[in-house]
């Protein structure tokens, strides 16, 4: 023990701090010391006769934050020193550790409550108990059984709309649902004339989902406001606020608030994105009434299956007029990996993705039929290879693109950077029917700058007409969507920047590197809200980037930081 302190024989994977800082006292001689770390509260015994350490601790944590106690006992033979002065030193240690951990506890109390109110800043039941069991009620809200569906006004979608419509109201909003299935929740600020703040994300999923999907983005916000109501803020926010389901909100204060919760967003039952966003942004078309599933039932009839009677005319005032609204921001799910990987629970997002989405880009290979056996290689038009070679091109045409595209009048130096940045492409379906003279592919096309992703579908279109008249097959290419990139707004983006990184300094109480900013390849209900004012939006890590899968999963503490952080932005409306 000669030359060691004692309180570094205390168990290394005790003391290693979760917020990456650790704090720790010598008391009494250095026989005892306090640690300090990030989660729990811990009382850490060591002794040390037999040269050995073992430390203790209590499980209960204390306003977030945990102390850890070692007392080393000396025996005589090693600390050299009578025992009753062994005892005298006990007694000294367990005095000054009381007076310090009363210290401790009394400023760490002091810097973990409001200063107003002195309530808990970090409501870890409404933000993160509460709204985990939310998230977990909502994912077993299903049409199929066994597995996570929910489409366009079907039965489980109608059943999950009043239950947010329930939890809404039990955060105080007055709620309703709109002529295209939207539930609203919407509180009124100071100023009931002021501009509103829209808050929002989708009650629809895809086949076979995962719960987070959607879902998170609404339920924090409902859950932000719930502490808003809670602590008396709710009716002082400078503007109304304002949500709704396929989901959004807006806030109050001066400003309106409202939380909308939309109906559609994934378009798995329609094959049409954006629904109950675009039409709230007023830019989904009369004629969209007029689609049908694969049932032959159209978007106007599911409404009217569930009592709701549209016209033409009342879809058109489903528009928002931008002159009242102040904003919308919105928080989802990464859906990809980089959070992860760069270890932040949440990412402020600049811009998402102009897409040529699934079925956007549909190839079809027309070439003969041929016995398999008696028509020579050299004669054959095989539209399958054809297909194969298609598809092989357009995975080397999106990894390097620079080896396709030139510096001309297309494409320049900063539209090439670009695309080797944000370019992605996917085959979503191939099929070959009737039979092999007939195959049809899609593909998935997806770029932050919207000239560089034109470049890359018009290079596309000249090697796959090239390859097509080699191989004597005839191709047909069928664009049927295109979605421009939508850039995030600054100040939006910096505000969110700012609550992300207070909830997390909240959480840890350590000073945090700055917050990622990263980019969406993935559509959202931002890309359509738009089109009627500014947004924002903030992403939530997922486990390894899953998605639409039943592997989803967001940690329950990143739920509690996205609810946080979604209240922090509240805050500075109130």
């Amino acid at each position: 023990m000669a030359g060691r302190r004692p309180w570094e024989s205390c168990d290394n994977n005790l003391t290693k701090l979760w917020s990456g800082h650790q704090l720790a006292w010598p008391v009494a001689n250095a026989q005892s010391a306090i640690h300090l770390e990030g989660s729990k509260l811990q009382l850490l015994e060591a002794n040390t006769s037999s040269g050995a350490s073992a430390c203790g601790c209590s499980a209960a944590p204390l306003f977030g934050l945990r102390v850890c106690f070692c007392k080393l006992s000396l025996s005589p033979s090693l600390s050299g020193q009578p025992a009753t002065q062994d005892s005298a030193m006990a007694i000294s240690s367990s005095i000054l550790f009381c007076y310090l951990l009363f210290s401790l506890i009394s400023n760490v109390a002091s810097s973990f409550m409001y200063s107003d109110d002195r309530r808990d800043v970090l409501f870890p039941q409404i933000l993160k108990e509460e709204a985990v069991t939310r998230l977990d009620e909502l994912g077993k809200v299903s049409d199929a059984n066994g597995y996570l569906q929910r489409t366009f006004m079907s039965p489980a979608s109608v059943r999950a709309g009043n239950l947010i419509r329930q939890w809404m109201e039990d955060a105080g909003l007055r709620t309703w649902v709109d002529h295209l299935g939207n539930v609203h929740g919407r509180v009124e600020g100071l100023n009931a004339s002021a501009q509103a703040l829209l808050i929002g994300s989708h009650l629809d999923t895809v086949v076979d989902a995962g719960i987070f999907d959607g879902s998170l983005g609404i339920i924090t916000a409902i859950s932000a406001l719930k502490v808003l109501k809670s602590t008396g803020k709710l009716g002082k926010l400078k503007r109304p606020v304002e949500g709704a389901s396929c989901g959004a909100l807006l806030i109050p204060g001066c400003r309106t608030l409202q939380v909308i919760a939309f109906s559609d967003e994934e378009g798995v039952r329609f094959q049409s994105t954006f629904l109950g966003s675009a039409a709230l942004a007023g830019i989904l078309p009369v004629s969209a009434l007029r689609v049908s599933d694969k049932s032959g039932v159209t978007v106007l009839d599911a409404l009217r299956e569930n009592s709701i009677d549209i016209a033409e005319e009342s879809l058109l005032q489903l528009k928002y007029d931008p002159a009242s609204v102040w904003g919308y921001i919105e928080v989802h799910i990464e859906q990809g990996p980089v959070l992860e990987w760069v270890g932040f629970p949440l990412g402020v997002v600049q811009g998402i993705a102009g897409q040529t989405r699934l079925k956007v880009y549909k190839v079809t290979v027309r070439g003969s039929q041929g016995h398999a056996g008696t028509v020579p290689m050299s004669m054959r038009q095989d539209p399958m290879t054809a297909a194969a070679e298609l598809i092989v091109l357009l995975e080397r045409l999106c990894k390097h693109p620079k080896d396709f595209l030139s510096y001309d009048g297309r494409s320049n130096c900063s539209t090439l950077e670009s695309l080797s940045s944000s370019l992605v492409c996917t085959v979503g379906e191939i099929s070959s029917w009737p039979s092999a003279s007939n195959v049809t592919f899609t593909v998935d096309l997806r770029a932050i700058d919207d000239a560089g992703r034109e470049t890359v579908l018009y290079e596309l279109s000249n090697q796959l007409y090239q390859i097509c008249e080699k191989r004597s097959v005839s191709c047909i290419v069928e664009r049927k969507h295109d979605a421009n990139a939508v850039m995030c707004d600054a100040d939006l983006s910096s505000q969110l920047k700012s609550a992300s990184y207070a909830a997390l300094k909240r959480m840890t109480g350590a000073t945090q590197h700055e917050i990622p900013v990263i980019m969406s390849g993935a559509g959202h209900d931002a890309m359509a809200m738009s089109h009627l004012t500014k947004v924002g939006m903030l992403f939530v890590r997922c486990r390894g980037g899953i998605s639409h899968s039943p592997a989803e999963h967001v940690l329950d503490d990143d739920v509690w930081a996205a609810g946080l952080a979604v209240l922090a932005f509240l805050e500075t409306h109130v």
